[in-house]
């Protein structure tokens, strides 16, 4: 998808990884008709009501127009800073600052009530949206019934299809209002159907909750959710730090938490030379483009932005995000440059990672947290710096059996 797997689906696709490759190349049959039929049953079980069923009729349709789409997606394969430099321009910077002034009594609710401040939910705003300029246009409806009935990831979206059947049944949209992307998001958050019927709020107080149309809605959404997934009110979430020519590598990993005393012992510190504070408070080093490239120091609080997004690269961009518009100065390009590691070199060595035992899920020339693992176990079988990034020596080393 053209945003970063467009948001939340990510988190939902990833359970997705460990499909058999045929399911990518796989044939639907003919009888949609059949399959309607059968899902009408479903979802009568389910607590659709027949008038919800009848309204939604005329938008219950397969659209050979999805499955191009679905089947053309390019997977993600940009580095943190070509995406981040991308994505937090400045006028997303500019804007996002403004919303914050415009709407600063309808956040400074959603803090009181959620404990999430402005900045993190804006950021979201603006990469899934511009700010609610970018919601989609296709019926979701129609969009969705076609993915259901794909024999890709059917059991993906048979649920969201009943859960934006839900959404109808309850008021908050009709079937005409209900558009998005072709894979079935919507709002101004591009929230999952499930996740808007079980995390939407009606933030306006006018009865509904219009994640599409109103701003307060979508916003307090938002705030709801990330509480949800667990959000720590007054704590950070993302700091840039700058680490030493030597540390021990394998211990940048989001699975470890060290105290910011422990960090600091080892030579991380602040940009420009400032020590961290010698206290016990849990970090993890995030290392996005390995040793040589940026690095962060990330907290509890950035969990809830891999919850929502499980894109390494897509998490960690709207957790920088919200750090610039919390008053951050722009990311260092880190400590040199990082060598260059194409797409077709990253298949080659995720096919290499396959064929050795490595669990990664698809080979799709894309840097996931599977493939950072199994990347780390390697280099520190090899002996090298175990940061979990891929580089040309890497994989010269892996094509020699090294």
């Amino acid at each position: 998808m053209n945003r970063a797997a467009r948001g939340l689906l990510a988190a939902a696709l990833v359970a997705l990884s460990v499909m058999p490759a045929f399911a990518q190349a796989c044939r639907n049959p003919g009888n949609f008709d059949g399959w309607l039929a059968e899902f009408r049953r479903e979802a009568a079980a389910a607590g659709i009501s027949q008038n919800t069923l009848s309204a939604a009729a005329p938008y219950l349709s397969y659209d050979v127009n999805i499955i191009s789409k679905d089947r053309g997606q390019r997977v993600f394969s940009q580095t943190f800073l070509e995406f981040s430099d991308r994505m937090v321009a400045k006028y997303r910077l500019d804007t996002g600052a403004k919303r914050i002034q415009q709407l600063a009594a309808t956040f400074q609710r959603i803090d009181n009530q959620y404990g999430v401040p402005a900045a993190p939910i804006v950021a979201f705003w603006g990469l899934e949206t511009d700010f609610g300029g970018n919601i989609g246009n296709l019926p979701t409806l129609r969009a969705l019934s076609t993915l259901a009935f794909d024999c890709r990831r059917p059991h993906l979206f048979r649920p969201q299809l009943i859960a934006a059947l839900k959404i109808i049944q309850r008021g908050d949209l009709t079937p005409e209002q209900m558009v998005g992307p072709f894979a079935g998001e919507l709002g101004q958050l591009q929230f999952l159907p499930s996740h808007y019927f079980d995390h939407g709020v009606d933030f306006d107080g006018d009865g509904r909750r219009d994640l599409l149309k109103s701003a307060s809605d979508a916003l307090g959404s938002a705030g709801n959710f990330m509480k949800q997934l667990g959000w720590r009110k007054g704590e950070p979430w993302l700091q840039e730090v700058r680490v030493p020519a030597q540390l021990p590598w394998d211990q940048a990993d989001l699975s470890i938490k060290h105290p910011r005393s422990q960090w600091a012992r080892w030579g991380v510190t602040y940009p420009g030379g400032r020590a961290l504070p010698a206290d016990a408070m849990p970090a993890s080093l995030v290392l996005p483009m390995g040793r040589l490239g940026p690095a962060f120091l990330a907290y509890a609080n950035f969990d809830v932005f891999l919850g929502w997004n499980q894109s390494l690269v897509y998490a960690t961009t709207a957790a920088y995000f919200a750090t610039r518009l919390a008053g951050a100065p722009p990311v260092g390009r880190g400590n040199s440059p990082v060598p260059p590691f194409s797409y077709e070199q990253m298949r080659e060595l995720q096919g290499i990672l396959t064929r050795q035992g490595f669990k990664i899920g698809p080979v799709d020339g894309k840097l996931g947290l599977q493939t950072r693992g199994a990347i780390k176990q390697v280099q520190m079988r090899l002996g090298v710096p175990a940061d979990s990034y891929p580089s040309p020596d890497l994989l010269e080393r892996m094509r020699g059996g090294r």
